[in-house]
């Protein structure tokens, strides 16, 4: 658009570079869609595993809690 409203050799270069711009982001768009799809693929594991890791560190707190009340000690006590 540049180069049809000024006519001079740089609007033309500045036009070019536009249009280079933008065939160099579809490029970019099109050749990373495989990658993105593998991401989103990634995010999907990755949220499944955050609930399972989440049931795993519930269980070891359970195990680590301390159970029913403490036994009382055998033997005499020193006073």
């Amino acid at each position: 658009m540049l180069a049809n409203v000024l006519n001079s050799p740089i609007s033309v270069q500045a036009s070019i570079q536009v249009v280079r711009a933008f065939v160099k982001l579809r490029q970019i768009l099109s050749t990373h869609k495989e990658l993105a799809h593998k991401l989103i693929e990634l995010e999907r594991k990755i949220e499944n595993h955050d609930e399972e890791i989440h049931t795993i560190f519930e269980a070891i707190r359970q195990l680590m809690a301390p159970s029913g009340p403490s036994k009382k000690k055998i033997g005499f006590l020193r006073e």
